[in-house]
């Protein structure tokens, strides 16, 4: 698990960073198609203009290990559920950006941002408008895991088990944000 956590840069905008192997349109295609993407974060397609829909089909489950349950209160997220949201912003293969409901017709974003560093790709991960503490923690877990997914298979390695270490990193985050 990375050390590297990720922080409040508003008291409603989480920031986290990543340093990644490139190149640039690797980690791009890792971020905009399908069927890489399912592979750290979420299926489903994505329209790569301004205003185009984006649909994130997620099965957390599958990203894990046989005996890793979600807890009882991301129960409802461990199967497959899905995410839809519209584009806000897309320069490939520097910047995406897109709408995130969170429930009761509240609309946060998600913003990814690449800068290339040699044979590196910084990614830049920012969700912004999370309104309610209880959504803070579970994003920054979130993102955190499924970043660690994205480490794991842009390097070919096995990643942790995506509950326990989400858990983990939940309760962690619950300390560095007080």
């Amino acid at each position: 698990m990375s050390n590297i956590y990720g922080e409040l840069i508003t008291p409603d905008t989480l920031q986290i960073e990543r340093t990644l192997p490139g190149p640039i349109e690797r980690v791009w295609r890792y971020l905009t198609e399908p069927e890489l993407r399912q592979k750290w974060l979420a299926a489903g397609p994505m329209e790569l203009e301004m205003g185009g829909e984006v649909t994130l089909v997620f099965n957390n489950n599958s990203l894990t290990t046989a005996g890793d349950l979600p807890p009882e209160k991301y129960a409802d997220y461990g199967g497959e559920h899905i995410v839809r949201g519209n584009i806000t912003a897309c320069d490939p293969p520097f910047l995406l950006s897109y709408t995130w409901p969170m429930g009761d017709n509240e609309n946060s974003e998600v913003r990814f941002q690449l800068t290339e560093h040699g044979d590196k790709v910084r990614l830049t991960v920012t969700h912004s408008r999370l309104l309610k503490s209880e959504q803070k923690l579970s994003v920054a877990g979130g993102w955190h895991v499924h970043l660690e997914f994205l480490l794991a298979q842009l390097n070919n390695q096995t990643p942790p088990p995506f509950w326990a270490t989400h858990t983990t990193l939940e309760a962690e985050y619950a300390r560095l944000f007080k």
